[in-house]
Formats: C-alpha cells, sequence, structure tokens
C-alpha cells in the first residue's frame, strides 16, 4: 500500500521550526512501520493517533524511544552496561535530533511485597527522615523507620596503618525498622503440611509431594539416605524428634553417595526455593504447588505495618510513620502541611509538594502503604509521573501511553494540564493516545494507519487538530462521534445480591446488579469500582473476570498456543503430510536445534550487554528445516504463524486450507478486535487492552455465565468502540450477562443499567450513588458520572 501523508503546514508547532527544533525520523521500518519519515517538532506536545496495531507504539516507543535510551546506555563504561537491559538499534535510516528520552508507561510495578507506593515515589525516604529528626522517643538513624533494612549487629576489624600500632577492632550496628516476623512483608505465610507429603506413606514410597523431590532425584534421595528416621516407616509413625528432624532441623553438612550435600527441614527448604522468589517467576507447576500450599495471613506481630515494635513507637504529634503511611494521601498531605518545625522545612516542602502532586494527577485516594504491585497500569504510569512534576529539566522528551487510561471523564482535564505543564516547561511530550479530549490539546498530530497490522505503518496525517477533522482519514471521521443513548434497554432476568460489601473504601454496600443485561460500573478513579466487582461478587456463581493482568507464559507462546489454535493447526497438517502433530511445535520435536524454537540465539558477552540475534540456522523460523519441507494450503508452518488474524480466518475458512475448529476460534479473535494481531506474535510484545480482548475471545465459546470486562475499551480507536459495543450486545443476546468497569461515555449511553459510584474518591467514595438506566442518569444529573455523560450525549 502506498504511504498517503497529509501535512498541515498551518500547523504552530511547524511553522517556525528549523532543523534544530525537530526530531527527524526517516525510513522506520519497526515492526509495521514501512519507512515512515516524519519530524516531530521539540518543545510541543505532540499527540500519535491511529486505529489499534496502526504502528504508533512502533514509532514512538519502538523507534523514537528506543534509540534515545540506546544512546544514553552507551556512554556509560562497558562494565556499568553490563548491569543494563539489551537494547538493539532500531531498524531506521536516519534518526537526529533526539534528546533524552523518559518513558512513563503503563507497565505494572513489580510484584515484590516490600515495594509500595510510598518506596516507589521516594516518599517514604522522606519520611523516614521526618520520624528520624522529629519522633519521640527517638530511635535512631532514617534506617530506623526502614521496613526494608533489618536490624543487624555485628563486629569486623579496621586495619590501621600508623607505624607500628596494632589493628584496631571496631563492632558496628545496622539499625532498621523491619519487622523480625515477617521480613517487611506485613503478612505472613502458613504452610499447610498436607500439600507437602502423604504422612500415610514412607519415604522410600514417595511420601514427599513437593514439586521436584518425586521419583530418585537428589533432593528425595537427600531425606531418604540423611538417617535421621526410618525410609521405611511411614511418616505418621515417626517420633516428635523424628518429625521435628524432618521438618524443622537446622542446616546439616553431610555425605550423600560420596557427594557433599547440606541437609535441612523441609519447610525452610522449600520456603527458601519457591517461597521467597516472586510467584510470578516460578515455574507454571511449581506456581501452582505454592498457590495450593500456602496461604497469607496478617502478620501478628506488626499488624501488617512491616514494622518493629520500635519504629511504630516513635511518633510525632501522636502519629507513627506506620500511621502515616496508612492515611489517604490526601489526609496525609494535609498533616504534613499542618507541620511548622524549621529545623526540617526544606524536607517538609518538598514532602508537601511530593503529597500534593498525587492529588494532583488524581491518586489522592491512595495510601503510601499501598503494594506497587496492586495498582492498575493507569495507576501505576501516574505514580511514575509524581517524581517528574517536580523535576528541574528541561528540553527532555517525555513519552506517554494512554496516560488517560482508568481516568474518569472528570479527571481527564487534570491530566491535560499536566501534560501542558510539562511542555511549558520547555519539555516535548510525545503521547499515543485515542481520547479525543486529549487529542484536542495537542499542538502537533501524526495519525498512522489507514488501517491495522500490515494494512498500517504509514503516516496519514500531519498537522493540526483542525486539520485532522477535515482530513478525511479515519481518526479525523470519527473524532466527534458520539453515541446516543438507547431508545429502548433489556430487562433483567434475575440479580446478583452483594450485601454490607466493604472490602477497601467501601461503606457496608448493599446492591443487586442485574443479569441477563449490560450492566456498566461508574465513578472516578478510586471511588471503589473494582472492590465492589472483583471483591465482592462470588467468583463461585460462574463469574468469569476478563482483565488485562500479564497472561502467564514465556516469550515463547503468542495468540495461537493461548487460545488453543495451534492445536487443530498442528493436526491439520499431520493430517495432510501423514506425520506426527508434534513436528508442528517450535517447543516440541519440530523446533530448530540450534535455537531450541526461540528463533533467536542469546549470547553471553560477559562484561557487556548480553546479544539476541536472529538464528542463522532457522532464520527466525523456529522450525528445523526438514518441517518446513511439509504445506498444507500451500503454506508451510512458519508461513501460516505469520499470518495476521484476519489473513488466517481467510485462508483456514474456505477451500483446501478449510479447518472448522482453527476457524472459529479466528473468528472470536477478530470478533473482538484483534483482526491485526499475527497469530505467532509473542504474548510478551501485546498491550493490557490487547491481552484482555485475547482472553474474553477465549471465553466466548463457554455457555451462560457472568462476564466481568475491566475498561475493554484501553486501547481502543475511536473507530473500534462501536465495534466493541457489537460485540458486548452479541454477549447479552447470546445470554451471557456482562458487567463492565468503563469510563468511556459512548460504552455508559449504550448500557441497560448504571451503577455510579462516588461521590469521591477514597474514603470519600465507597458508596452508591445512583442506580437505574443512562436516560435516567442523564435525567437526574445528580453526579460526576452524569455530568459528563449528559455533556456528551448534547442533553
Amino acid at each position: 500500500m502506498s504511504k498517503v501523508t497529509k501535512v498541515d503546514a498551518q500547523s504552530p508547532a511547524l511553522h517556525a521550526a528549523d532543523s534544530h527544533d525537530l526530531i527527524r525520523v526517516h525510513g522506520a521500518r519497526v515492526n509495521n512501520l514501512k519507512d515512515v519519515s516524519v519530524e516531530i517538532p521539540k518543545r510541543r506536545l505532540t499527540v500519535f493517533t491511529g486505529v489499534s496495531g496502526s504502528g504508533k507504539s512502533s514509532l514512538v516507543f519502538g523507534t523514537v524511544a528506543a534509540e534515545s535510551q540506546r544512546l544514553i546506555n552507551e556512554t556509560y563504561s562497558a562494565f556499568v552496561q553490563g548491569f543494563m537491559p539489551t537494547l538493539t538499534r532500531p531498524e531506521v535510516d536516519v534518526l537526529d535530533g533526539l534528546t533524552t528520552a523518559i518513558i512513563v508507561d503503563q507497565q505494572r510495578m513489580g510484584a515484590d511485597p516490600r515495594s509500595t507506593v510510598g518506596t516507589a515515589t521516594d516518599t517514604n525516604a522522606m519520611l523516614r527522615i521526618l520520624f528520624s529528626r522529629l519522633g519521640t522517643p527517638h530511635i535512631g538513624p532514617p534506617s530506623a523507620y526502614a521496613f526494608n533494612v533489618p536490624s543487624v549487629r555485628a563486629s569486623g576489624a579496621i586495619t590501621v596503618e600508623r607505624g607500628a600500632r596494632k589493628t584496631e577492632k571496631a563492632t558496628f550496628t545496622r539499625t532498621g525498622g523491619m519487622c523480625p516476623r515477617c521480613e517487611g512483608r506485613g503478612a505472613v505465610s502458613d504452610i499447610d503440611l498436607g500439600q507437602l507429603f502423604d504422612d500415610s506413606l514412607s519415604l522410600n514410597e514417595g511420601a514427599i509431594t513437593v514439586p521436584g523431590y518425586k521419583g530418585g532425584g537428589w533432593n528425595s534421595r537427600l531425606y531418604i539416605e540423611s538417617g535421621f528416621f526410618d525410609p521405611d516407616k511411614p511418616i505418621s509413625k515417626f517420633t516428635k524428634k523424628e518429625l521435628h528432624d524432618f521438618l524443622h532441623r537446622e542446616p546439616t553438612r553431610m555425605k550423600i553417595a560420596g557427594i557433599n550435600m547440606t541437609y535441612e527441614g523441609l519447610i525452610p527448604r522449600v520456603q527458601k526455593s519457591m517461597l521467597s522468589k516472586d510467584t510470578e517467576a516460578l515455574q507454571p507447576h511449581i506456581r501452582e504447588f505454592v498457590e495450593r500450599a500456602v496461604t497469607f495471613t496478617t502478620c501478628p506481630e506488626c499488624d501488617g505495618t512491616r514494622l518493629s515494635e520500635g519504629a511504630r513507637s516513635s511518633k510525632i504529634e501522636g502519629i507513627s510513620i506506620a500511621d502515616a503511611c496508612a492515611m489517604q494521601i490526601s489526609d496525609l498531605a494535609q498533616w504534613v502541611r499542618d507541620l511548622d518545625e524549621p529545623s526540617v522545612a526544606p524536607l517538609l516542602t518538598k514532602l508537601r509538594h511530593t503529597l500534593d502532586s498525587f492529588g494532583e494527577i488524581g491518586l489522592g485516594y491512595l495510601a503510601l502503604d499501598r503494594p506497587a504491585g496492586t495498582l492498575s497500569g493507569g495507576e501505576a504510569q501516574r505514580v511514575k509521573m509524581i517524581r517528574h512534576l517536580g523535576s528541574s529539566l528541561t528540553d527532555v522528551t517525555y513519552v506517554f501511553d494512554e496516560p488517560t487510561v482508568g481516568l474518569h471523564p472528570h479527571d481527564i482535564q487534570r491530566m491535560n494540564d499536566l501534560l501542558l505543564r510539562l511542555r511549558d516547561k520547555g519539555n516535548t511530550v510525545l503521547v499515543v493516545e485515542h481520547k479525543p479530549e486529549v487529542i484536542a490539546i495537542a499542538d502537533h498530530i501524526v495519525d498512522l494507519g489507514p488501517g491495522a497490522g500490515t494494512e498500517g505503518g504509514t503516516v496519514c496525517f500531519e498537522g493540526t487538530v483542525e486539520g485532522l477533522r477535515a482530513g478525511g482519514t479515519i481518526t479525523g471521521r470519527h473524532f466527534d462521534d458520539r453515541a446516543a443513548l438507547k431508545q429502548t434497554v433489556r430487562k433483567p432476568d434475575g440479580a446478583l445480591e452483594i450485601r454490607g460489601a466493604s472490602a477497601n473504601n467501601l461503606h457496608d454496600v448493599d446492591v443487586d446488579v442485574p443479569l441477563g443485561v449490560l450492566t456498566v460500573i461508574t465513578g472516578v478513579a478510586g471511588s471503589g469500582k473494582s472492590s465492589l466487582v472483583h471483591g465482592s461478587i462470588p467468583a463461585a456463581a460462574g463469574v468469569v473476570s476478563v482483565d488485562q493482568s500479564p497472561i502467564r507464559g514465556s516469550r515463547r507462546s503468542n495468540p495461537a498456543t493461548y487460545t488453543g489454535l495451534l492445536e487443530p493447526i498442528r493436526k491439520a497438517f499431520a493430517k495432510a503430510n501423514g506425520v506426527k502433530p508434534a513436528l508442528f511445535s517450535a517447543n516440541s520435536e519440530g523446533a530448530c536445534p540450534t535455537c531450541n524454537g526461540a528463533g533467536v540465539v542469546y549470547t553471553d558477552l560477559a562484561m557487556m550487554a548480553g546479544v539476541a540475534s536472529t538464528c542463522e540456522e532457522c532464520e527466525g523460523k523456529r522450525f528445523e528445516a526438514s518441517v518446513l519441507d511439509y504445506r498444507f494450503g500451500g503454506r508451510d508452518i512458519s508461513e501460516v504463524l505469520a499470518l495476521s488474524v484476519t489473513e488466517a480466518e481467510e485462508f483456514f475458512g474456505a477451500g483446501e486450507a478449510h479447518t472448522p475448529a482453527a476457524h472459529r476460534i479466528l473468528e472470536r479473535l477478530a470478533d473482538v478486535g484483534l483482526g491485526y494481531l499475527t497469530i505467532g506474535q509473542p504474548l510478551t510484545t501485546l498491550s493490557g487492552g490487547e491481552r484482555q480482548r485475547l482472553k474474553l475471545a477465549t471465553h466466548m465459546a463457554d455457555k451462560g455465565g457472568v462476564y466481568v470486562l475491566d475498561e475493554p475499551t484501553t486501547g481502543l480507536h475511536l473507530a473500534d468502540v462501536e465495534q466493541l459495543l457489537g460485540l458486548l450486545d452479541r454477549l447479552v443476546d447470546s445470554g451471557k450477562s456482562v458487567i463492565v468497569i468503563e469510563h468511556h461515555q459512548a460504552v455508559m449511553a449504550h448500557a441497560d443499567w448504571i451503577i455510579d459510584l462516588g461521590p469521591g474518591a477514597g474514603h470519600d467514595g465507597g458508596r452508591i450513588v445512583f442506580e437505574g438506566t443512562p436516560a435516567d442518569l442523564v435525567a437526574a444529573r445528580s453526579t460526576l458520572t452524569a455530568a459528563h455523560l449528559a455533556a456528551y450525549v448534547g442533553s
């Protein structure tokens, strides 16, 4: 498809720009970009638009931001680069005028239980200094208030070169505020011993049921040959001492079959090898075991605060650091404002500014002790913005990925103000966005398309908002789209009763969620929507929660493997060629022996950054050469996996390659708006919205049930929202009940029933402020949601 480029010469951003005021991109070919050339004005706000999969992220993140980060990394020594992620140069002919890029994306924060909103924003560090100066009783330095620092007392020797003087000995103490019971996690684990072993069996009979401890492996031999108990005696018959040695014995060196090994009780051994690691990093079968065997309860010693007794005892005006971190941030900001202590005036000024920034960005309802891993993608992105709002840096490039995700229309204006503030400080602000409210404030717009995947990757328009409206692109044509209120709404055929819901900020909420209809849960960010839906609707009631959380799987996983699509494809290839289906799996017998089916070879360069290069043997196709000799419908397996969903749907839909089982799955993928995805594309490359729609496609074949969707419009272009509404209608008409948490007014207008939470966020929310039809909500105009929906539909 030829490139279609329209430039609006009236754009104020380009009018006075010369080569020093531009980021110039020429010949960009990252992912689906087709030799894209574009000039981005510096110190302006540029919004990149286009349908999902049109190439926006490939241009902004994969080309401009990636090259900026790579060039910065190259300024460090080879030793330091060894600790940084490997970054390859984007496939582009010319890329100049770059400034330092700061990426503020939606990647969720780490799941480490010790990572909190406070630690992620350095607010905890400031509070620790404050309490070490003003807290009474005084308990020590700032680290004494840190739940990440244990208390250690040790002795050491310091050699002093002073003539013939002898070595001087010294003792030193590292004073930390970590709760010794839970080690700063706020929760303690309780292990179900029934999941570790079967006490009716002996060790020789395979009593230990922990993954990796069965059979004749070293783990099981260590216990069988330890000599601490009879391996032929059932565990239920162990004496008290034998049971202690089996479960709790301290590390003991011994020889097993002539090899030096360390014996340790089964419980501490399992804790160290499995329970101390991030569960997402564990292999699937071990993760399943951990989830079965371990339950977490609030630490009884620190009551979940993570802090030692000493840290909790030190207070400022009756407030401990644990109390401060548990406060809603908007309340904490007021408490800090009321402190008047000249000795720490600069610290208080900085702390006040940081806490006020949370409010400006719409996160005043959070608490500093909120685990970072529990934040949504949109919340995580806004938390990352905190550290930049007070920055003195200028002439840097800020890159945002849909910063309005998770924001109520009421909050979008505040986000716009923040983006404009960053620009007005002399920075270049690049934003990938679909919301017309954000597009409208742009100095310059780059619209990519015209379609998605292979149908996208070209610049369709560059210029102003007025030029976009008149430009005739898909974005321009849909820019002023407005959904109308339904003339008639469906009647429910039952209800899910929620009684006394009090999770998080909910105030004993009683509500009936209607079944058999499209119900939309609305309210400002932090009003309690997710708490009501995910925390109160029982999963046992046939509820399928389809959210944007990461999909478990390795970089070898792709839409074909995740949806089960690969199975009928492999069988079709096998049947057509008279061979085994396993040959057509890159994770099994058909894998290229050089790269083991990964398609790339990883080279470790010791202290320098490792390199991932395309496998020369299979040229990135992942299969050994002999497998590619087998064809089906004129294509080999690697060519089929390179098809987009739309292309594959056509390929398997008719003719000699007609495969009904594969075609049905592909139809569902197309239905949820993923027609542009390549079926062999790694799942790690999908956005949150794409992951949610992929999960939805896998559940669409289920009969009946209740579907809960969490902001399904995330990542959807204006033109795609209409398709989503049609899909939601089809789900309801097929007998499913659909409950949607959503901020998009088009989805609200299309609902059969709306439940609005509020009136504010945090402790100012958590109540039902409206229940009824969208028309009744607009007529009442009694809530923030009502006001914005009324303005949207023109009532």
